[in-house]
């Protein structure tokens, strides 16, 4: 069973680390970050079947997991250094020139973790869907879990890709939707709103679950849920409720922390607010 409190504490650091990681560059994404820390500790610190060590693009015999809306990087590379992937004071580099941790994930440096470049909205769910099918033919049981952002939802591809999973009955993949109704230029109900997110995914014949993403708890029900769910013919979908910013008081709940980077004034004060309980890189 999943220490609660040691993740709290891994994830408590995570948004310190995402904090640290764009202000020095004066550049990134923070208020997705923050708000998927609990989902990224709890998924590499207990769910996924996948070795740090052992980490190949084929990703043969483990799970795998491909980031759609790549501008959370901050996040996933906090996780992934936290994790063994890499050294943590490597964290030190993101978004400087010749960083392997690039302001979007990328291939090309061989970060150890990342197997698609990714950012360019949309696109995850086809990748997933084709890694899963892979799986298949392999014969390997090892599943495929994607995150997705919830204005990425605007998209077309994603829907291609939804009607391409439950058509092709791809039911070894669970993606998940960060669902905390903002995007870069406001809310996402104002933008162009998604209407009944859960309606929608079971009309495209998806096993549609509901989360809250910062209950550690919540979280492993749900995502053991929807494990009990794969090899039964359906895609499954889970829409993770969040908060755009959480950790830090001033951030929360607004678009305005989608892409912008705290001053020194806002940097100082927001880490007030967050426990260093790993040690800072």
């Amino acid at each position: 069973m999943a220490d609660i409190q040691k993740l709290k504490d891994i994830a408590a650091q995570v948004r310190r680390d995402v904090i640290r990681m764009v202000y020095a560059p004066a550049s990134g994404h923070p208020g997705g970050a923050l708000g998927c820390a609990d989902f990224f500790t709890a998924l590499y610190f207990d769910v996924l079947n996948a070795k740090p060590e052992k980490f190949t693009m084929e990703g043969d015999g483990e799970d795998m997991f491909f980031l759609s809306n790549g501008h959370l990087s901050a996040v996933w590379y906090s996780v992934l250094a936290r994790r063994g992937f890499f050294p943590v004071n490597e964290l030190g580099t993101f978004r400087l020139i010749n960083s392997r941790l690039q302001g979007h994930p990328a291939t090309a440096e061989h970060l150890p973790g990342i197997r698609i470049a990714s950012g360019s909205l949309g696109q995850g769910l086809s990748v997933a869907c084709g890694a899963a099918l892979g799986k298949k033919l392999n014969n390997d049981n090892n599943l495929i879990f994607t995150l997705h952002g919830d204005g990425e939802l605007q998209e077309g591809q994603i829907w291609e890709a939804a009607l391409f999973a439950a058509a092709r009955k791809i039911d070894n993949l669970i993606a998940t939707i960060d669902y905390n109704g903002q995007q870069i230029d406001g809310p996402v109900d104002k933008i162009n709103s998604l209407g009944d997110l859960h309606a929608k995914w079971e009309s495209f014949g998806w096993h549609v679950l509901e989360m809250d993403g910062h209950n550690f708890e919540n979280i492993f029900e749900v995502i053991n849920n929807a494990k009990q769910l794969t090899g039964k013919g359906k895609p499954i979908v889970i829409l993770m409720k969040t908060e755009m910013g959480m950790g830090v008081d001033f951030m929360v709940g607004t678009h305005h922390w989608h892409g912008k980077a705290p001053n020194k004034d806002e940097f100082e004060k927001a880490m007030a607010q967050l426990p260093e309980t790993l040690g800072d890189y």
